[in-house]
């Protein structure tokens, strides 16, 4: 007997060649993501809802509103649906404890930027480590960024379930740094105002033309961010970097990224860590 046909799968909506196309040079040229061509699928499940929210029957549809220059929250709205949001907190745990040391005995004011904040369990890990190691009158400040709005506006609640908060942090973390809610609240647990006012929210494109910073930093965290970059891209942004660090400072990147050879303005030190060259 033969091997049974692969079931045909119908879609109410039709991503064609072309739209795929499309849509790949936009996210690029908008916020720098490089998608490749087995993300089909992730495309068409995160734009179809948004298609189908706004009534429309195509992906070109949706596209041409994109690109009729009216498309300011579809803009935003596309932009949130193809960023991808992986966090957790004191994720490579052995880079918080390097920010500590970096830290430790620090009496001038202390600033941190998370590029790509997420949904805020990096900039809260900061500021706890800020907190834990310059005591509880620490004299910081977290900047924490990040391009998808949605994502950011659950950062700047601050709430999470207390579960995910346990098994990341413990009781003794989950105590000392959150509250605990009841009621209608209960099983989940908010960031403790002192620790919150450590952290500053606000959406930054990181390929967009122009940053309004005007500080340095003792570090700046831009974890798996840049591994949906291409190279240029990737040269360019730890350019940029590189004056915002000051001369000690320190470049923490994620585990599967490593920039040795494509900058001359830093050298690794350590573990996915980079100072300036």
């Amino acid at each position: 007997m033969g091997q049974a046909a692969a079931p045909i799968i119908h879609r109410e909506l039709e991503l064609t060649d072309r739209d795929f196309h499309r849509i790949r040079s936009l996210i690029a040229e908008r916020a720098g993501i490089v998608l490749a061509e087995h993300k089909r699928d992730m495309v068409y499940s995160r734009l179809g809802r948004c298609i189908r929210q706004r009534g429309l029957c195509r992906f070109g549809d949706y596209l041409s509103l994109l690109e009729s220059g009216h498309g300011g929250a579809v803009w935003e709205e596309f932009v949130n649906a193809l960023t991808t949001n992986l966090t957790a907190f004191f994720r490579e745990s052995h880079h918080f404890q390097l920010l500590a040391d970096h830290l430790r005995g620090r009496t001038e004011p202390v600033r941190v930027w998370s590029a790509g904040a997420s949904t805020g369990e990096e900039p809260y890990s900061i500021a706890m480590t800020l907190h834990e190691v310059l005591g509880p009158q620490a004299r910081g400040e977290v900047l924490a960024t990040d391009i998808d709005s949605e994502a950011l506006a659950r950062a700047r609640q601050g709430i999470y379930p207390v579960d995910q908060v346990r098994r990341q942090l413990g009781d003794e973390k989950l105590r000392r740094y959150f509250q605990k809610g009841s009621g209608t609240r209960a099983g989940l647990a908010r960031i403790r105002p002192e620790l919150a006012k450590l952290v500053q929210f606000e959406r930054l494109n990181l390929v967009g033309p122009q940053w309004d910073i005007n500080q340095r930093f003792d570090a700046i965290f831009c974890r798996n961010v840049m591994i949906y970059f291409d190279r240029s891209t990737q040269t360019r942004l730890l350019e940029r970097f590189a004056p915002l660090l000051k001369s000690d400072g320190l470049l923490f990147v994620g585990h599967s990224e490593s920039f040795t050879h494509i900058t001359q303005k830093f050298r690794l030190r350590g573990k996915t860590v980079y100072t300036l060259a």
